[in-house]
């Protein structure tokens, strides 16, 4: 999640800022980029307990720890909360999840770098302090009690108002990882079709990267924990968006959208204000109750849209965020996978048309019934897995025509081999999980800290 923002920003007088602060993401196709972001759960390794952020191994001392391969820190109340270099940070998620958000990329082949290179930097300062780290889609021992607040403004106020509006919200901060990746579009015709190819498909990614099968050291009953959370966190921003799907889709639909969807702060004086729950369009007349009279910025819009948590998010690019957090082959695969899908024209026409006549009643069917069985969703004539082995073939010629080659001479499209041999044998991370706690593991999830770790 976001640092807090920097400098003052220009006031908002015409609504018509808001559409343009979106359109802003048009970009011609040879400055499309690809931005990556993954989170990790940091724990200790002879205690296997979550990492707080005081003490002499805990999330400061770690940042600290960062600083010297360059990284800068971002400072709230005297604290560093998060680090930056060049175009890519670290940040803190609210239960101690450290974050990548990579710098925009040219290509697969230097996201994996990025990876491989932050890896590397954080098992150093891990192994001085004696921590490691996980990737998985929920944390698979501890209990929402066991884990300790980040000092993050933001988190606090979300913190008071997420149970206001679901039950698994604070789940959702504390206890939840994921893998993402920030995609550009061309035109507002282009990111309309990107939007509901992505949107549609999305639980196909969740399927092909479930990997959050456990909650409080026991099988949940789902093969992605971590999707169901947000079903059950807030009804205000979470979810599919119909609208999305239906004629008159874009920017200015989608800025209507976000008016709609309740407040949770603005940023003043180096602190976060409480509004939560309050209305933006208030906000732009002046009508704030928690801030009478005052009316935004343009920082306080670009806030806002990082409050707003479909599963896919649209900003000055859109954002997939429908797959659990995984081992490193699973950071570079699911950029992969939508590059290929949506980084060439015909590939994301063909992405579109597989999914272009499903009717709103099967998107939400998808979107209940995929955390829970996966690949083995059963739907139409046949399985989620039928859709899923589709969708990589698709994605593998995206790929194969983009034609980047790495030193070796090898395409983009190795990286979804992991995902070929996920589909293909019709069941995820997850069910290999549950299978190893049933057999080997003994009915215990502690051996995943070891066999998984970083």
């Amino acid at each position: 999640m976001a640092a807090p923002p920097a400098g003052k920003s220009e006031p908002i007088t015409d609504y018509r800022q808001l559409v343009e602060y979106l359109e802003e993401g048009n970009k011609p196709r040879d400055a499309w980029r690809i931005g990556t972001e993954h989170e990790k759960f940091v724990f200790k390794l002879d205690t296997l307990e979550p990492v707080p952020y005081e003490g002499d191994w805990g999330i400061g001392r770690f940042l600290e720890g960062l600083m010297r391969f360059g990284w800068e820190p971002v400072m709230e109340n005297g604290n560093p909360i998060a680090l930056t270099i060049n175009d890519c940070n670290i940040s803190l998620e609210p239960g101690g999840q450290l974050e990548l958000s990579g710098a925009p990329m040219e290509n697969i082949h230097q996201t994996c770098d990025e990876v491989h290179t932050h890896l590397a930097q954080v098992k150093e300062i891990a192994g001085e302090l004696g921590v490691g780290m996980l990737g998985a889609g929920f944390i698979p021992k501890w209990k929402r009690e066991d884990i300790s607040w980040m000092p993050k403004g933001r988190y606090k106020i979300m913190r008071e108002y997420m149970p206001k509006k679901g039950n698994l919200g604070l789940d959702m901060m504390l206890r939840s990882c994921t893998v993402q990746v920030n995609l550009d579009f061309e035109s507002e015709a282009d990111m309309v079709e990107k939007f509901r190819a992505s949107l549609a498909l999305q639980p196909v990614a969740t399927a092909l990267f479930a990997n959050s099968p456990f909650v409080d050291g026991v099988p949940s009953g789902y093969q992605s924990y971590r999707s169901h959370l947000w079903e059950d966190t807030d009804p205000d921003r979470c979810g599919i968006l119909p609208f999305v799907f239906e004629d008159g889709m874009g920017f200015e639909r989608y800025v209507e959208y976000a008016l709609d969807v309740p407040m949770y702060f603005v940023y003043r004086d180096g602190e976060y204000v409480d509004v939560s729950g309050q209305s933006f369009r208030d906000f732009l007349n002046g009508k704030l109750p928690g801030r009478p009279g005052e009316t935004p910025t343009m920082s306080d819009w670009s806030d806002h849209l990082t409050t707003i948590f479909p599963e896919v998010r649209l900003k000055k690019f859109l954002e997939m965020r429908g797959a659990d957090g995984g081992p490193w082959r699973s950071l570079c695969a699911l950029p992969a996978l939508w590059v290929g899908l949506l980084y060439d024209a015909d590939c994301q026409s063909a992405a579109w048309d597989l999914a272009k006549d499903w009717t709103l009643e099967e998107h939400n069917y998808l979107r209940a019934e995929v955390p829970r069985h996966g690949l083995r969703t059963k739907f139409r004539d046949g399985t989620v897995k039928d859709v899923a082995l589709r969708v990589l073939e698709i994605a593998e010629a995206g790929l194969k025509r983009r034609a980047i080659l790495d030193n070796s001479g090898d395409d983009e499209s190795g990286f979804l081999n992991t995902l070929w041999e996920i589909a293909e044998r019709g069941y995820p991370a997850s069910e290999k999980l549950l299978k190893l706690y049933e057999t080997e593991w003994q009915k215990s999830v502690e051996p995943i800290y070891r066999e998984f770790a970083y």
